[in-house]
């Protein structure tokens, strides 16, 4: 969707007209394109990151029984797009890997300045799940498992769809409108996903169900989150790349919001986990050349994903 496209939106419905204006509050008309109290994550000591898209602090804190230190911290962005240019943008992270469920480093490559070891892309082929448009949770942690045992001197960075929309355990039909949008059975002509229906009011469910089945998705991420813990080795971080509005006011304009808009700084969006594991023993990092191919993934595979997943 264009700026012309969002501004007409906008005009039309005036919730989308205050949440602009929250947003010209955030980033303070323009001037910043990121939150600047969030933390700069590869400055952090660890050695694997496992980062759960759209967690929330108090959601993981109450789903949360494994074995270690939680403290809250601050996330640059409200949005993937916005944390990932904040943290990775114009950084040499040659001893890293990346290993994603989320195509958005993908579709932004050319645009910001990343040099990373290596990207392991599993939304593509096989990693992908085409009943619940995502990929799963446990297939994230086999991917993770592997790149450790493949690169065993680099820092990783795992990063989980879960519990960002599709809600894999959900026995609901509400929330997978979009799947049926892009298999051209009828869904929402808007393309809006379960929280933009729910903001625009095209969407008759309570607070508190949505509430039940994203805490549910947590879980189930957490579920591979504890195999992954069991069996990595070196010093491991949870944490969010952002949060999620369910229903709370937002500032300065106090409209009831869901989802995670670009640009919008309130504690349920920023307020991420920083959970600490400690393994027996750490890895020994070393940084490396850039292995990366310079041939990007089709821009039509990566829309489709994106679409998949909510985003387009």
């Amino acid at each position: 969707m264009n700026t012309t496209e969002r501004l007409m939106r906008a005009l039309q419905n005036p919730r989308l007209f205050a949440r602009g204006l929250n947003r010209a509050y955030h980033r303070r008309a323009g001037l910043r394109s990121e939150n600047p109290s969030g933390i700069d994550v590869f400055t952090e000591d660890w050695d694997t990151l496992v980062v759960l898209d759209a967690c929330r602090y108090d959601m993981f804190a109450s789903a949360n029984q494994l074995d270690g230190e939680l403290t809250p911290r601050i996330s640059k962005g409200s949005s993937t797009v916005e944390w990932l240019r904040a943290n990775f943008s114009g950084r040499d992270l040659s001893d890293t890997v990346y290993v994603t469920a989320n195509p958005q480093l993908e579709r932004n490559r050319e645009e910001w300045d990343v040099n990373l070891h290596k990207i392991i892309n599993v939304w593509l082929e096989e990693g992908w799940d085409d009943e619940h448009g995502t990929v799963r949770a446990e297939t994230m942690t086999d991917a993770a498992l592997k790149a450790n045992k493949k690169y065993p001197h680099k820092r990783l960075v795992v990063h989980y769809m879960q519990p960002h929309y599709p809600f894999v355990p959900a026995d609901t039909d509400f929330d997978d409108d979009h799947l049926r949008k892009i298999d051209g059975n009828g869904g929402s002509p808007s393309g809006e996903n379960v929280w933009g229906k729910k903001f625009t009011g095209n969407l008759d469910v309570s607070r508190d169900e949505l509430w039940s089945i994203y805490l549910e998705n947590l879980e189930y991420a957490l579920e591979s989150v504890e195999t992954l813990l069991g069996e990595m080795s070196g010093k491991t971080v949870v944490t969010g790349d952002h949060g999620n509005y369910v229903g709370e006011r937002a500032f300065p304009t106090p409209i009831r919001e869901y989802g995670h808009p670009r640009g919008l700084y309130d504690e349920p969006l920023v307020k991420v986990p920083w959970f600490v594991y400690d393994g027996e023993t750490r890895r020994e990092i070393v940084a490396g050349e850039s292995t990366e191919s310079t041939d990007n993934v089709e821009s039509e595979v990566v829309d489709q994903r994106l679409q998949d997943l909510g985003y387009l």
